[in-house]
């Protein structure tokens, strides 16, 4: 994975329109990436999405490549916050509520964002393995650890602490990644989303009470 250079105190800040450039691009991207997977995007597409001439985008990013690792970046830092923020030494059954509750906020307000990564993994996470290896890993184990002391203490059902997990992100992410689907068998956004978001509570907490 390309890791840019971190910033010197030499380095000009960049502009307001510098900054606001950049963000039409990511927007652009995010979209044309999640609909139409890295290998369907061209850069041409995202430069006609954010109404830029191509020469005007390389100026930002100099290829497409640049766009998709600079947008799974930031992903990664926010899609791994709600799994960090669990305490080790907070109410065991809530804290895992908690995290189940801001999994499904993140697969309504950003589906995009979960397409993007879904289909990163899907091809194999070629620009993202390193990532998940030195950030995801890691990461991975503590929190499974830590509901595996939770579990054996008998304040959590027993179950495999991995499972669980893969299991919390298959349901929740399912609402963005096949929102589509969900739209035609259940259509209402408001009612879809509220009764999703019950519905996910409900049969978590009776799994994982003791």
């Amino acid at each position: 994975m390309r890791v840019r250079p971190p910033v010197t105190s030499t380095a000009r800040k960049p502009s307001r329109i510098q900054t606001e450039n950049r963000q039409r691009i990511r927007d652009a991207a995010l979209g044309l990436f999640a609909t139409h997977g890295f290998r369907g995007t061209t850069l041409d597409q995202i430069a006609d999405a954010c109404g830029m001439h191509k020469p005007n985008l390389i100026y930002y990013f100099d290829s497409k490549e640049a766009i998709h690792i600079d947008l799974l970046n930031t992903l990664m830092e926010e899609w791994l916050s709600p799994l960090d923020a669990m305490d080790p030494d907070g109410d065991p059954l809530e804290e895992m509520m908690g995290y189940i509750r801001r999994k499904m906020e993140m697969s309504r307000l950003y589906p995009r964002e979960s397409r993007l990564f879904a289909n990163e993994i899907v091809q194999g996470a070629p620009r993202m393995l390193p990532h998940l290896e030195s950030t995801l890993k890691p990461l991975f184990d503590r929190q499974c650890g830590i509901i595996n002391r939770w579990m054996t203490e008998g304040k959590l059902a027993q179950m495999h602490p991995a499972h669980l997990i893969f299991s919390i992100w298959a349901v929740t992410q399912h609402y963005a990644d096949f929102e589509a689907q969900i739209a035609v068998l259940l259509p209402g956004d408001d009612k879809r989303a509220r009764g999703a978001e019950a519905f996910v509570e409900a049969m978590f907490r009776k799994v994982l009470t003791p």
